[in-house]
């Protein structure tokens, strides 16, 4: 590339040779001059005037923008007569380069007589900008993410809406395969969406740090609010799940600024030692209502109530802090990808199945069931026609601590370890199962399972908003209707709003109300920060 010259900075001297040019692709042709090409060969028989001995000057580059360009000096033709007259410097007109999606420029060079007025130097044209992606990658992603969220939205209305067991105390079907996945396939997405927004990497400690911090602080707040206002509704129809959440959110803030290599093993071991360590702490905890947290708990007993919301509880937070962990690191991987999708199917699927079978192993053939039956109260052995059956259908968030044969067990919110590992395994598995889906969906295959995710992930873009909805209809008079036939309304209600809304609007109401503030939190703090830095 040769060195731009300002105008009249031509001529060189003797002193010394000037370095070789590099050729030159082509010349833009004038009437009288000689068209050259390639290495500038002066015509046969005469020396080129890029050989001849010359010394040049340092000078000042040229000025920004002005577009590089090399001089060709044309000798005169040999005619007889008076000696001409002394060279005048040759003046250059550069031509801007190729447009830009051509695969190679060209630099043109034309000789003008002195006499003419050069022509300024247009700026260069600017590279041709990649092409963007197709967002085949964030749409499966989204797609994918969204709609493991509305399987998780239909799971917990299920629980809610349907018989958790029969008139003798036996768990149905429904209970057996809704109960606590749903809300660990929530709480695994929880964290999941902490990696989104933390934009899937460790968070630096500093201003960043605090900043996530205090976003989402203000999202755990504006939850334990929204949690307040619906503390009147009946815990029996269902156990609110946001006060926890907001809890669980305070608790996951650290672990956004772990890196994936320590996070991981953390959260496995989260899964299996938090549930033991609560196992020995709660016997001189308080006794929790389970009831739905109100402010008035929160004035008049706020012991209490942190004691219940963070390891007593329907949702213990520090146990269900595995699982945002857990969703953190999943959040973290490259979840458009095929083989990344497959492995959370067949890694949810193997954990999944090996906590139950141990833990069938464990209450059965190693004695389990019979060392539970012999501490139990009758209240326990009551509640249910066999030992089975009370063992699986009596725990409501926690087990009891009379003995340590209740870690064993997989019953639905019983919080064991091997709970903690099963719920979590068919939480990765359902995510991947679904990711798997979406990425069919996203390669333009598959129409049919367009029309059955795009739904599902209407429904799941605004899981707040139609939770809250949930609730208020099974605490209202208008919820007359028996189990099934009040699940698939619900279910129709939640499917119609979310497509119309999306379509309409864009994010839901409650999940503008939690994430605004809170973003703008966010914002404020690092526009602090860029302010201390300028």
């Amino acid at each position: 590339m040769t060195r731009p010259q300002p105008p009249g900075s031509h001529r060189r001297g003797t002193d010394r040779p000037a370095p070789p040019r590099p050729p030159v692709p082509a010349l833009v042709p004038v009437p009288g001059v000689p068209r050259r090409t390639g290495t500038h060969r002066a015509p046969e028989g005469r020396p080129d005037a890029a050989t001849r001995p010359a010394s040049r000057p340092r000078r000042p580059s040229a000025p920004p923008g002005t577009a590089p360009g090399r001089t060709v000096a044309v000798p005169a033709p040999r005619t007889a007569g008076p000696p001409p007259a002394p060279s005048v410097p040759a003046r250059t007109l550069r031509t801007a380069s190729a447009p830009p999606d051509t695969t190679e420029s060209t630099e043109t060079t034309t000789v003008l007589p002195a006499t003419t007025r050069a022509t300024p130097a247009p700026d260069p044209a600017p590279p041709a900008a990649p092409e963007p992606a197709p967002p085949r990658e964030r749409t499966s992603r989204l797609l994918g993410v969204d709609a493991t969220r509305g399987v998780a939205l239909l799971g917990i209305i299920a629980v809610h809406a349907l018989v958790e067991a029969t008139d003798d105390g036996t768990p149905t079907p429904s209970y057996l395969v809704f109960g606590g996945r749903s809300a660990a396939l929530f709480a695994v997405l929880a964290g999941v969406s902490f990696a989104f927004m933390t934009g899937r990497a460790r968070v630096r400690t500093g201003p960043d740090l605090r900043a996530t911090a205090a976003m989402l602080a203000t999202r755990a707040g504006v939850l334990m609010v929204l949690a307040m206002a619906l503390s009147w509704t009946d815990p029996s129809i269902a156990a609110l799940i946001l006060p926890y959440y907001a809890v669980a959110f305070l608790l996951a803030i650290p672990l956004v600024a772990l890196p994936t290599r320590v996070l991981a093993p953390l959260a496995v071991l989260l899964c299996t030692g938090v549930p033991v360590l609560s196992h020995l702490v709660r016997p001189f905890l308080p006794v929790p209502d389970l009831g739905n947290p109100s402010v008035l708990d929160l004035v008049t007993d706020p012991g209490a109530l942190l004691s219940e919301l963070t390891l007593t509880g329907a949702y213990p937070a520090v146990v269900w802090l595995a699982y945002m962990a857990v969703g953190i690191v999943v959040g973290r991987l490259r979840l458009s990808d095929r083989r990344t999708a497959a492995a959370l199917l067949a890694g949810g699927v193997v954990a999944a199945t090996a906590a139950t079978g141990l833990s069938m192993w464990l209450l059965g053939p190693g004695g389990g069931y019979a060392a539970i039956a012999a501490v139990s109260p009758p209240e326990i052995l009551d509640s249910a026609p066999t030992i089975v059956d009370a063992v699986t259908g009596y725990p409501d968030g926690v087990t009891p601590t009379s003995t340590w044969w209740w870690l064993a067990t997989v019953a639905p919110h019983s919080g064991t370890p091997l709970d903690v590992v099963q719920t979590t395994g068919s939480a990765l598995a359902v995510l991947g199962a679904v990711l798997l889906l979406a990425s069919v969906t996203a390669r333009g295959a598959g129409p049919l399972l367009g029309h059955l995710l795009r739904p599902l992930a209407a429904a799941g873009s605004m899981t707040l908003t139609l939770y809250v909805g949930s609730i208020l209809f099974m605490n209202s008079p208008l919820d007359d209707l028996g189990p099934w036939e009040g699940y698939l309304w619900q279910v129709a209600v939640a499917v119609g709003i979310g497509l119309a809304w999306r379509r309409a609007v864009g994010r839901g109401p409650l999940e503008t109300v939690v994430s605004a503030p809170a973003h703008a939190v966010r914002d404020r703090l690092r526009g602090r920060a860029r302010d201390r830095v300028a």
